[in-house]
């Protein structure tokens, strides 16, 4: 097998020796446009994981980098002044340049050739003379671009401006340094990679970048005008560059890794911002994966599918949290008004790979510091913690989220409603939500919601909120209230969502006259007095809600039903007062919000739900969601519920773990307003971790409680507590404990006997 590598980085460099060690035959051949003792940026950190990759592939390569690793454990966070240190992380970094030596000399020790100062041949031809073509070529990548019908590559660009310089010296922790400048905000990150250096990387956001008069200065004066911010960091130090520039992170993706025999590796396949690790480190997980693909798979276009298929969902969670980190960062501003040790919980957290738990054990006093900041008593993990919403306190965080259960019969709760809002109750949650309560006959999404639109649905209610502050003492029970709108008339989930029902339809309306998707009804474009009769739908609604006995009240205006079909450009289109500006398109849902405040209980909170985004071109973005909430909370809203999307019907979400939370996060932060975070929040680890950090005050849970109705009490009994934000119905106190599963009387060995 003839082999050609475009690009002498680490990636391409340790691609080349493993996939010459495994097979002494292939003849391969680097070609790097750059001399062999050229290099960008300074150190390389490498994760123990990584590190045991390669202890397993080459042992040679793996004791030539432990010699010179640096290693360190703990991160320091400074902000105004203050130093926080966690420990227990566990970093080991070493010197690009010194890293390149090694895999040269490997390479070449190896029998591969490495061509420096020499542009490869074109892409077209090395497929011609070669087996295999490993597009090594990083972050710009020739080939990449050379063949992007094929590869579908999207690079998009982000708002902060960075640089790579070093210091001469060693930070003896991963260190991060805020300084809050006349200009902005800026941020170093610093690590060591050698007993005497440490890399320094100075990030800000563009339009800071641009008022500190950067984009006048040439490299040497960057240089010193960082040096100069970061001093203290520094200890008075300077710093040095090494072709340095100001540059804006791109994140890169592609739709497919190969084309033929020709397959990308490292930043020309995918990238992840410098905040959560090294693109070295994927590049050489690549590397290792690419190697032990073309061994295990009986031909070559076999083991670049395995190849892809093995590195793709790694690489996209890594990317996940990358950008998690990387937005983190780009609104720091936000977070700079936080109590210091839970500002530092936050940043430590921010990826969302490391957690609450996590943290406390690596280190359990810095995370106990940051609890009793919080207000945690001794022992309480922060879900346990209670929250206040005007005259309704509830006993923890958590939320059993509105989910619609499609098992009503002419809009009547039945015994199915009772049993699985009473099951949650039980259950342990601070508040159960009931699904979307529809506010008419004609606002019910399919013939199995249920509705407040008659006295018979209203005691039905009463039957279930009786039982839960009967049975559940302390557990909130609330009603959300909402109308389809555009959306209505269709077949229960199970049998064909957003389908429209076969026979049976009946008439649906709207803010414009716009289907959901190719093949629903047409709503009709609501008039002015048919908006009238719709509000004191609500209003009606709430009335009977407050005589139902729900504790709190949640206006439904997310996911494209009516009220939200108001609120997006993309589904209201009217040109009166209701459309149009973002104000006019709030002005309808605000005249409901104000309608039902009016005859909801004043001392009983009420809730919105919103779609922060739409998840679409020219829809609702996240700063519109920001004002959004805030003319909300101007109207008396006590929380806002954030949820994402399901407003038209070719939304493209970015799916993942918590993926809605920084919308949660950066209402809260920029409104002032409590917060219900929702979508993706699966573990109780994840809960504590996003109260802690601040991020949300309340979280609303789904498909967890499905899978477990006394989910919340579980978690409590997995945590070892037992205190006032959870209570075991006396009935079920006797399972309070986990059970024990496998035998657990084996006896232990205890002596070693010599031969």
């Amino acid at each position: 097998m003839r082999v050609a590598i475009i690009g002498g980085g680490p990636g391409g460099l340790y691609a080349a020796a493993l996939l010459k060690r495994l097979d002494p035959t292939r003849e391969i051949t680097v070609w790097e446009r750059n001399a062999p003792d050229d290099t960008f940026g300074f150190g390389v950190v490498l994760s123990d994981e990584t590190l045991g990759g390669i202890e397993h592939a080459d042992p040679v390569v793996y004791q030539a980098m432990c010699a010179e690793f640096v290693r360190w454990d703990d991160i320091d966070i400074v902000h105004r002044g203050a130093r926080h240190t966690s420990g227990g992380h566990g970093f080991a970094a070493l010197g690009r340049k010194r890293l390149l030596e090694i895999l040269h000399d490997r390479c070449r020790a190896l029998g591969v050739e490495l061509r420096f100062r020499s542009e490869a041949p074109h892409p077209d031809e090395l497929a011609r003379t070669h087996d295999l073509v490993v597009a090594a070529d990083g972050i710009n990548s020739t080939v990449r671009e050379t063949y992007a019908d094929v590869f579908g590559p999207r690079v998009t660009s982000h708002r902060c401006r960075y640089i790579w310089l070093a210091a001469d010296f060693a930070f003896d922790a991963f260190r991060f340094d805020i300084a809050e400048t006349e200009h902005g905000v800026m941020q170093l990150h610093g690590y060591p990679y050698a007993s005497d250096a440490s890399t320094v990387i100075v990030e800000m956001r563009e339009e800071v970048w641009q008022a500190a008069g950067f984009a006048e200065l040439d490299e040497a004066g960057s240089v010193e005008r960082c040096a100069k911010i970061f001093a203290e960091a520094l200890r008075g130090r300077p710093l040095r560059s090494n072709k340095s520039a100001w540059t804006t992170f791109r994140t890169v993706t592609n739709e497919h890794w190969s084309h033929g025999t020709t397959v990308l590796l490292g930043d020309a396949a995918h990238t992840a911002h410098f905040s959560i690790g090294s693109g070295t480190k994927l590049a050489v997980e690549d590397a290792l994966a690419l190697a032990a693909c073309l061994e295990e798979q009986p031909s070559l276009d076999k083991a670049l599918a395995a190849y892809e298929e093995e590195r793709r969902p790694v690489v996209a969670s890594t990317q996940r949290a990358a950008r998690a980190s990387l937005e983190w960062f780009e609104n720091l501003g936000l977070y700079l008004g936080q109590p210091p040790r839970q500002f530092a919980f936050n940043l430590l957290t921010r990826s969302r790979r490391v957690t609450h738990d996590n943290l406390r054990l690596r280190d359990a006093r810095f995370t106990g510091a940051v609890e009793r900041e919080f207000g945690c008593p001794d022992g309480t993990p922060p879900m346990f913690t209670p929250f206040r919403l005007r005259g309704l306190t509830l006993r923890n965080r958590v939320v059993v989220s509105p989910m619609d259960m499609y098992s009503a019969v002419d809009g009547l709760p039945g015994d199915f409603h009772l049993v699985h809002l009473g099951a949650r109750a039980l259950g342990g949650a601070g508040l159960v939500m009931t699904e979307m309560v529809c506010v008419s006959e004609e606002g019910r999404i399919t013939p199995g919601c249920t509705g407040l639109y008659t006295t018979e649905q209203a005691d039905s209610w009463r039957r279930i909120t009786d039982f839960v502050h009967a049975q559940s003492p302390g557990t909130a029970v609330g009603v959300q209230l909402g109308h389809s709108g555009r959306k209505g008339s269709t077949k229960l989930m199970w049998e064909g969502m957003d389908e429209p029902l076969e026979d049976g339809n009946w008439p649906l309306a709207a803010a414009s006259a716009l289907p959901y998707k190719p093949g629903s009804q047409t709503p009709r474009e609501l008039t002015r007095t048919q908006l009238a009769e719709l509000r004191e739908q609500f209003t009606a609604a709430a009335r009977r809600a407050a005589g139902a006995g729900f504790d709190l009240l949640e206006l439904h205006c997310a996911h494209g039903y009516l009220l939200s079909g108001f609120l997006s450009p993309l589904t209201n289109r009217r040109t009166d007062a209701y459309g149009g500006s973002p104000a006019n398109r709030l002005r309808f849902p605000l005249e409901v919000f104000d309608a039902v405040r009016e005859v909801w209980p004043a001392e009983n909170p009420m809730t919105v739900r919103i779609s922060a985004t739409d998840w679409a071109e020219g829809g609702t973005t996240a700063e519109d969601a920001v004002e959004i909430a805030r003319a909300f909370a101007a109207h008396g809203a006590d929380a806002i519920d954030v949820s994402t999307g399901q407003v038209v019907s070719d939304e493209r979400p970015a799916f993942g773990r918590s993926y809605q939370t920084p919308y949660a996060d950066r209402i809260r932060h920029r409104v002032g307003v409590p917060v219900i975070a929702v979508g993706a929040i699966s573990s109780w680890d994840d809960v504590n971790s996003l109260i802690l950090a601040g991020r949300t005050d309340l979280c609303a849970l789904a498909r967890p409680h499905l899978y477990d109705p006394h989910w919340t009490l579980h978690a409590a009994a997995e945590q070892g507590y037992d205190g006032p934000g959870v209570v075991w119905p006396e009935p079920y106190r006797a399972g309070s404990r986990r059970p024990r599963t496998g035998r657990t009387d084996t006896p232990k060995q205890r002596l070693t006997l010599g031969s």
